[in-house]
């Protein structure tokens, strides 16, 4: 793939350095308001963690560990200036798909010689991911279907609409008025290793097929391991965090019908989040599992529960409509696949004159035809007569089977 814009001394690509934090953080301050809303809540928070353990994260993404790309960023920089960066990491465990998570371009662009267009910009900073990170084979992101820039630089760039996701935000009264129902859940059990073919089937049955071949998870992506838990425990130790999952397990087909995944925040700043997985056939789950995390924010700081729904989850939508929860963003799901050309061209200088003509010589000696033979023969007779004396006598020669010589009458003979 060839850059959108043209490649100049002064434009560079590069990932993210110890001295770019000042110029990131004035870059989201002058970013446009649609990608700020986006961006605000996850991006900000995060730099600021990542700034006190940048060379620890930095020597994690030399070699293979749980935290080897838990912060890509590359940025986009010209006239030594930084004006466009991109956030990615992997989706799945197999890194067969990754995640754009953030965009971001300056809306105030010098339009200088040596500087390109926003959408250019944008686009050079995607087509770097592209070609750089050779294990993706299919890219996903979500954008806010009202930042129609945002839209138009990522259909630009090939990626497709996939799903539509909506954002609910369940205020912490009506979390209080669930809490109050007792849920009916005998077989609740809580989540391991072991369950993970439980919880694959699940996600298999509750996931169209378009969405699971571009997600392409995998039983280990529902497993947790030793370096995984350890770091996720000390997260959750330095974010004030908690994390609370289970399952619904059918004893009759030995399947798990619905799953959940609560992260609570303990510091009381930010919303809880939660992951609801439902089978298809069991939507009778939705109001027992929601009283259940509802029972279980309880003991927490009261902040709203936010969740996502999708368009392939209609009856997710009209029950939490029904149950009085707020849309707070809708977003459009997008994906594009990525096939990397391996090319095996050898340089012209290096070529010599053998090597090109080896193809035009022939592979053994050419062996005669049938009609050459016919025409030596033919032509025998008549050159021992024109020379007379001086001609040499030829032996007779064995003849093809297909040549057959004259026959002679019998009275020749007597």
């Amino acid at each position: 793939m060839t850059s959108p814009f043209p490649e100049k001394a002064n434009n560079v690509i590069r990932p993210i350095q110890s001295s770019d934090w000042e110029a990131i953080e004035q870059l989201v301050e002058r970013a446009p308001s649609n990608d700020c809303q986006s961006c605000s809540v996850a991006l900000i928070p995060q730099l600021q963690q990542v700034k006190r353990w940048y060379w620890l994260l930095k020597f994690l993404s030399w070699f293979p560990n749980p935290s080897q790309y838990s912060f890509c960023v590359y940025v986009f920089q010209a006239c030594q200036q930084i004006y466009g960066l991109i956030k990615v990491a992997p989706f799945n465990r197999t890194r067969s798909t990754w995640r754009v998570e953030q965009v971001l371009v300056d809306a105030d662009v010098p339009q200088q010689e040596n500087l390109s267009s926003i959408q250019d910009i944008g686009s050079g900073l995607l087509r770097y991911c592209f070609e750089t990170i050779w294990e993706a084979r299919t890219w996903i992101l979500e954008a806010n279907i009202h930042n129609k820039t945002a839209l138009a630089l990522y259909r630009h760039n090939g990626f497709q609409p996939l799903a539509q996701m909506t954002y609910w935000a369940i205020a912490p009264q009506l979390l209080e008025s669930l809490s109050a129902h007792e849920p009916d859940l005998p077989n609740l059990l809580p989540v391991n290793n072991a369950d993970a073919q439980l919880l694959y089937q699940l996600d298999t049955w509750a996931t169209p097929p378009l969405v699971r071949q571009v997600f392409d998870r995998h039983i280990q992506d529902f497993k947790t391991g030793f370096l995984n838990g350890l770091v996720e425990h000390l997260q959750q130790w330095l974010h004030h965090t908690e994390l609370v999952s289970g399952y619904v397990f059918e004893p009759q087909r030995k399947a798990a019908i619905g799953y959940f995944r609560l992260k609570l925040y303990n510091n009381g700043n930010q919303p809880h989040e939660a992951e609801l997985t439902v089978h298809p056939a069991y939507t009778w789950l939705y109001p027992e599992l929601l009283s259940q995390m509802a029972r279980i924010v309880q003991n927490s700081p009261a902040q709203s529960l936010h969740l996502v729904s999708a368009d392939y989850q209609p009856e997710r939508e009209e029950y939490l409509e029904k149950l009085g929860a707020e849309r707070i963003e809708h977003t459009l799901l997008m994906s594009r696949s990525v096939w990397h050309k391996l090319r095996e061209a050898k340089p012209l200088e290096g070529l010599q004159l053998s090597e090109v003509l080896q193809g035009l010589q022939g592979a053994r000696t050419p062996i005669p035809s049938r009609v050459s033979w016919w025409r030596s023969l033919t032509k025998l007779p008549h050159t021992s007569s024109t020379n007379g004396a001086n001609s040499v006598s030829i032996p007779p020669r064995v003849l093809p089977q297909e040549v057959k010589p004259p026959s002679e009458s019998p009275e020749t003979w007597n």
